[in-house]
């Protein structure tokens, strides 16, 4: 990545106000990127690093769109939606990861992604459609099902190759951790998270166009009825892509125009991180006011006594 004279500026503040007063504070960083690796703008320092958690699902599902799994099996842009999602276990999105599975003749007996408290199968777990989708690719592959979360196998090194080759890093200097889930994340720098969707987001690499296409177009798989990534694409149609991650990571890319926005939230807090979502993407003009509007009411304000104030801004370096 190639980095300004400086790294870092002031970070973002989000106050939670009670009636007006402050009650808790969380401090956040956030950068955008541009598909070259430039940073443009920072709050806080682009360099700081953090596992990038389920924001890595569009750029795991590179191992489907590029090993001709999509087309041995006939998924449609549904499944590929199902495959990037953190999903809440509806019964339309268990159904499509059902469908990959039978796809590709795959018992969901297979899946090593947990079953969720008061749940019955693995299916209904928020990354089933990750795990469905390695899987697909194992079966077209012919590589063992038994150990496809281990690091070394071939699913697992193929997805840090891709995701090595779009930051022109050697896969060697990755660190990675099992993510709740089973299947490894990666820490890496904020700036280098905006680089990726700066890069999903610039329409110049086919694969990476169709699962932004199936995103976009199927934003209810992505996440749900009333989650961020979920209303935010369906306010910004072909605008913008966008997917969550835990301990307070959240991406957004700017499509058409190459930009990438990452954002990490300290101490963890999910609703920090919507709140300076909706702060930045205004200030940077990439949502309208009435999105804007409609957002905040969602996910600023938190009910009759409390809402978030996010303090702060970008700066250019």
């Amino acid at each position: 990545m190639t980095m300004g004279k400086r790294t870092q500026a002031t970070a973002l503040e989000v106050r939670l106000l009670r009636e007006g007063i402050i009650e808790s504070r969380h401090i956040v960083q956030a950068v955008v990127c541009d598909e070259r690796g430039r940073v443009l703008t920072v709050a806080g320092n682009s360099e700081t690093a953090a596992f990038i958690r389920s924001a890595l699902k569009p750029f795991q599902a590179l191992a489907v769109t590029t090993t001709g799994t999509l087309e041995r099996y006939q998924l449609s842009d549904r499944d590929l939606a199902i495959i990037t999602s953190s999903h809440k276990g509806r019964i339309d999105q268990v159904r499509q990861v059902f469908n990959i599975l039978w796809r590709a003749d795959l018992d969901p007996t297979i899946l090593q992604c947990p079953i969720p408290e008061d749940k019955h199968s693995p299916l209904e777990y928020n990354c089933s459609g990750k795990h469905a989708g390695m899987l697909a690719v194992c079966q077209q592959r012919h590589w063992p099902l038994n150990n496809y979360l281990d690091r070394k196998h071939p699913i697992q090194q193929l997805i840090l190759g891709k995701v090595a080759e779009l930051l022109r890093m050697p896969a060697a200097e990755f660190i990675n951790a099992h993510d709740d889930c089973g299947a490894p994340t990666y820490l890496m720098q904020l700036g280098h998270m905006a680089s990726l969707y700066a890069l999903l987001a610039s329409s110049t690499n086919l694969d990476m166009e169709r699962i932004v296409r199936a995103m976009t177009h199927h934003p209810a798989m992505v996440a749900g009825d009333g989650e961020f990534d979920t209303e935010l694409m369906r306010l910004t149609p072909g605008e913008l892509v966008s997917k969550s991650g835990a301990e307070g990571v959240q991406c957004i890319g700017r499509l058409g125009e190459g930009l990438g926005l990452a954002i990490k939230v300290m101490d963890g807090a999910k609703r920090a991180k919507y709140a300076v979502a909706i702060h930045l993407l205004q200030q940077m003009g990439w949502i309208s006011p009435s999105a804007a509007e409609s957002l905040s009411e969602k996910f600023v304000t938190l009910g009759k006594y409390k809402r978030l104030e996010v303090i702060g801004e970008l700066s250019f370096l």
